[in-house]
């Protein structure tokens, strides 16, 4: 059997308290000693681990380049490390599933901290009512006596006094557009979405405006958003609940003919039960017409971006243009528009069948028909979408 350290690996101490009786009883109050722990980050496995001190120990003396036997790794290095290594997926197999999810996260060209941030940062079926519990729980008491003071909404850097004023620019349409941005909470859920609104708003965040042939072999697009490279690697998956003229259910955009590519559909009850997965039971969400997902295909900027330190930045910068311009777009119609970070990734991935390793949700934004109560607090303090009472 020939083994090899996995290509991406972070080790994290830790430290943990640990109630010991014998303290207790020796008078040692209030009875805890402190636990170092070493806690692995595994991006190609989806997981991290704890690990022994023996363990720490022959990872430091395993490579993750050359394949060795294990036979003669175990003859200076105790069998049951190196085994538990393999079973924790710090160590790889050749020709096994694990070094197959080891090669494909080398090949996308992933750099070693973004790819354990990424990972590391995935949800799976959580529910932010429950974490939103647990915090209040937590601080129990007025959590502005625990948490003290906001930070100032500005930083000055100089006295008042000393500020350059500038003029302010006469309104325009897009003032009046920008003032009515506000996130929605409350949609309507017995509402149909015009096919034409819909189309409008995905194509304006989301459309290709031109494909430019760069290179043999190398086409960028043109759209109404920035993107690093031109690359334009995030992609949008739908899942649909109210347009008219189409199923409710999943869907991928095709962003240069301007169409929707099928993928399931599905009743108007499993819509609503799928979307509560998305984004983590938080209800104010779930009556939207449409649910968009921003995937990243992380090949597509690392073929270019391959291992740099800003790369997964200008994912994450993609995610923040095209929910803005969708938004806008949104806002022009008269609609309603939200994003949302609080998201279980991996029941997204599961969802659509997307490998983590190549292409990843960021975020989960929607938009659609806003309800003609507000049932659910919004902040709109400019009162241009719910009127002062």
């Amino acid at each position: 059997m020939q083994v090899r350290r996995c290509g991406t690996l972070m080790i994290e101490p830790r430290e943990r308290l640990e109630f010991d009786l014998s303290l207790l009883a020796a008078a040692t109050l209030p009875g805890l000693r402190k636990v170092a722990e070493w806690n692995a980050y595994v991006p190609h496995a989806g997981t991290e681990v704890l690990l022994s001190e023996k363990e720490i120990s022959a990872i430091g003396e395993l490579s993750p380049s050359t394949w060795a036997s294990f036979e003669e790794l175990a003859q200076t290095r105790p069998a049951d490390v190196l085994r538990s290594l393999l079973t924790k997926g710090v160590l790889v197999e050749e020709g096994t599933p694990a070094d197959a999810r080891d090669r494909a996260l080398r090949d996308t060209n992933w750099r070693s901290t973004a790819a354990v941030m990424h990972f590391a940062s995935r949800w799976k079926s959580s529910i932010t009512e429950e974490i939103q519990q647990r915090f209040i729980e937590h601080y129990q008491a007025d959590l502005l006596e625990r948490l003290g003071p906001a930070p100032p909404i500005v930083r000055e850097c100089v006295d008042k006094n000393d500020r350059v004023t500038l003029p302010r620019p006469d309104s325009t349409p897009l003032d009046k557009l920008l003032d009515s941005r506000v996130t929605c909470r409350n949609f309507d859920p017995h509402r149909t979405l015009k096919k034409s609104d819909f189309a409008a708003v995905l194509f304006r965040a989301y459309g290709a405006r031109a494909v430019h042939d760069y290179a043999p072999d190398v086409q960028l697009l043109k759209k109404g958003v920035p993107s690093a490279g031109a690359l334009h690697a995030t992609e949008a998956y739908l899942l649909i609940r109210g347009v008219e003229g189409i199923f409710p259910g999943l869907y991928h955009y095709h962003p240069v003919d301007h169409a929707l590519e099928p993928i399931r559909e599905m009743t108007p009850d499993e819509v609503s039960r799928t979307a509560r997965i998305f984004v983590g039971v938080q209800p104010y969400f779930v009556d939207a017409q449409v649910f968009v997902v921003p995937v990243s295909r992380f090949y597509r900027n690392f073929w270019k971006y391959g291992n740099h330190a800003k790369a997964y930045r200008a994912l994450i910068l993609d995610i923040g243009h095209l929910s803005q311009a969708m938004y806008l777009a949104a806002t022009e119609l008269g609609l309603a528009a939200f994003i949302t970070a609080a998201v279980n990734e991996v029941d997204i991935e599961e969802t659509f069948g997307l490998d983590p390793l190549e292409e990843g949700p960021m975020a989960v934004c929607g938009f659609g028909i806003r309800a003609g109560e507000r049932n659910e607090i919004e902040f709109d303090p400019l009162h241009v979408v719910w009127k002062e009472d």
